[in-house]
């Protein structure tokens, strides 16, 4: 319902600087042929709104894919648009079959979701447009969240829609120069607080209120009983893992500037614990970054990890360790102003 309500706040606002995105889907909606996209992104990049926005005018099914049951909650979406479905067997092949003539853009949201439910289900896909799609002119739009999941299953040259796709993209934060469009009265300070708060990401931009300074609005959402400050976090980190207590102090170190393997384990006393997998399972979520010095091989020993975009930085420097005073209503922000500077330095 969060989402529904976000996307909903987005297509109400004037759509705000993915222009170039924009205008490539326009290209690809108005090809003559079939066409098969792949978008992809991490979580609150934007990629439901984009797809939203550029198919606005243009006659569609959406189907967001869960992890269970998706081929009757399929099934229900195309009845709700068309109720002559109804008569029609449950099968993916059939629905497309009876789609193919009926939309002419059909977008299957979280198709990672799918993947997890039934491995075989990118073989599936295959059969569907081999067979049913590759001669229309229908636009297929397939977006996912596990930037990990769809480079391996959906566009690794081992995938069985390997050579069937027609474009893809990867959805990346806006850059700071960008983040103007959104507080267009805010001056360059403003903006860099800003910044430092909710990186390029359009989810968390749109949260902040552009009429109240920084800091004003900070103070008033984080006393909020249902702000999104609190949960934010553990809501993307359960999507992607069970053992969320120990990727949350990972990243709490690397938040206090700890990034090398050896200043982790000390900062959390895991001296026993190898938090190996843990960093490689972060990297491939892409909430951590590894890097290394322009003088050494991309393999060696004197890598350091950071947390790869600001929000979740911010979470885990000044909201993380203040929960407890969150919960209490006691927690001081001049703590945070204090701080903030030196948060920002890097």
């Amino acid at each position: 319902l969060n989402s529904i309500i976000i996307i909903s706040i987005i297509m109400i606002i004037q759509f705000k600087n993915r222009g170039k995105e924009l205008q490539e889907l326009k290209k690809i909606l108005e090809s003559n042929n079939f066409e098969l996209i792949v978008i992809y992104g991490r979580r609150r990049i934007g990629k439901t709104a984009l797809i939203l926005e550029a198919t606005k005018k243009y006659n569609k099914l959406y189907f967001l894919a869960t992890e269970e049951n998706n081929l009757e909650r399929f099934y229900d979406s195309c009845v709700k648009k068309f109720p002559e479905v109804g008569k029609l067997k449950l099968s993916y092949e059939i629905l497309f079959e009876f789609l193919k003539d009926r939309v002419a853009v059909i977008i299957i949201d979280e198709f990672q979701n799918m993947i997890k439910e039934d491995k075989n289900i990118v073989s599936i896909f295959q059969a569907i447009v081999d067979n049913i799609l590759v001669n229309t002119k229908i636009k297929l739009f397939l977006l996912g969240s596990s930037v990990s999941m769809i480079t391996s299953k959906v566009l690794s040259y081992k995938s069985p829609l390997y050579g069937r796709r027609t474009a893809s993209l990867k959805l990346k934060k806006m850059k700071f120069k960008d983040i103007k469009e959104f507080f267009p009265k805010a001056n360059f300070e403003e903006l860099i607080k800003i910044y430092g708060f909710g990186d390029g990401i359009p989810f968390y931009l749109i949260k902040i209120n552009p009429n109240k300074k920084f800091f004003s609005w900070f103070e008033e959402e984080i006393k909020r009983e249902v702000s999104f400050l609190r949960d934010e976090v553990d809501f993307l980190m359960h999507y992607e893992f069970e053992d969320v207590s120990t990727y949350k102090l990972i990243l709490k170190a690397l938040a206090f500037g700890k990034t090398t393997i050896n200043e982790i384990k000390n900062f959390l006393n895991f001296r026993r614990t190898d938090i190996t997998p843990y960093l490689k399972n972060l990297i491939e979520t892409e909430f951590v970054e590894r890097k290394v010095s322009i003088t050494e091989n991309i393999k060696s020993r004197k890598g350091r990890y950071f947390i790869a975009d600001n929000f979740l930085k911010f979470w885990f420097r000044f909201i993380y360790p203040n929960l407890s005073g969150i919960e209490e209503g006691i927690f001081d922000i001049e703590i945070m102003k204090k701080g903030y500077p030196e948060y920002l330095g890097f």
